[in-house]
């Protein structure tokens, strides 16, 4: 198990030796589950970060991710980033331009970029579907991930590229690599906490791997929380609730001393 959190220079000096484990999670319970079980990186909403994410998930590396879209300006991502640095995280994700990706690094703030299929820009490469299927978009790929580098970035997802193309070119950079569906060949492996435990309701990618069925848990859960809200309006409408054990009580001579008064107002 960790004793600590491992910092930028920590997780750089594990390339090659050992695969990470990454989870996107979202909730506080997820971030406690993570941190037991000895998740190594997750991906976190920033509006999650805070004292209690840290008290809960002292030991896992956060990458707040700073969503595309949502900041425009160098400095509106360079705010924000500090902002998540400053609540708890440790490093921010950004599907910014490299020129972005520059300026933070110039201020010291270590950030994970992003290749292969990227949600925010799939209309470039075809929609959701792999990416670096054939040698000219494999090498733009290896060209991306260069530039990145030179631009300062310590990390980079790849996501839903060919698990050869992603080894080498994982082999051959200095970031570490985080596989989204791209193979064992990179630096760590990573998943959606909702494919991992199974509530995940839409699509299902190729690459997730579903542990548990948190799906028909909370529709057993949803049967029990209507069941019970409809109990409750039933002893409403039948005076079966509240009962005298629900009420606060009062001494009758207080009680008395108050109706008289209420009367002579």
């Amino acid at each position: 198990m960790k004793s600590h959190r491992p910092t930028v220079a920590d997780l750089l000096s594990m390339k090659g030796k050992r695969q990470l484990t990454m989870l996107r999670v979202e909730t506080l319970d997820e971030a406690e589950a993570a941190e037991t079980a000895g998740i190594d990186l997750v991906s976190v909403p920033p509006a999650l970060l805070g004292p209690e994410f840290r008290e809960v998930a002292p030991t896992c590396f956060a990458f707040p991710g700073l969503e595309y879209g949502d900041y425009v300006t160098a400095e509106e991502y360079m705010r924000a980033a500090f902002k998540a640095l400053k609540a708890g995280g440790d490093a921010v994700y950004c599907a910014a331009g490299l020129s972005t990706v520059r300026r933070m690094r110039e201020e010291g703030i270590p950030v994970c970029g992003h290749v292969g299929l990227i949600p925010s820009k799939a209309t470039w490469t075809g929609g959701f579907r792999a990416v670096g299927k054939t040698a000219q978009s494999a090498f733009e790929i290896w060209r991306q991930v260069k530039a990145l580098e030179e631009a300062g970035a310590f990390a980079a997802e790849i996501e839903v590229v060919p698990g050869d193309v992603a080894a080498a070119i994982s082999a051959r950079t200095s970031m570490l690599m985080l596989s989204m569906g791209a193979g064992a060949g990179c630096d760590a492996q990573y998943l959606f906490a909702a494919d991992v435990l199974g509530s995940n309701r839409g699509h299902v990618p190729r690459h997730a791997k579903i542990y548990r069925n948190f799906a028909a848990e909370h529709d057993r859960l949803q049967r029990e929380r209507t069941a019970a809200f409809s109990e409750f309006a039933a002893d409403v409408r039948s005076g079966a609730y509240p009962q005298q054990r629900h009420l606060v009580g009062i001494d009758e001579t207080e009680l008395s001393a108050f109706l008289t008064e209420l009367e002579r107002a």
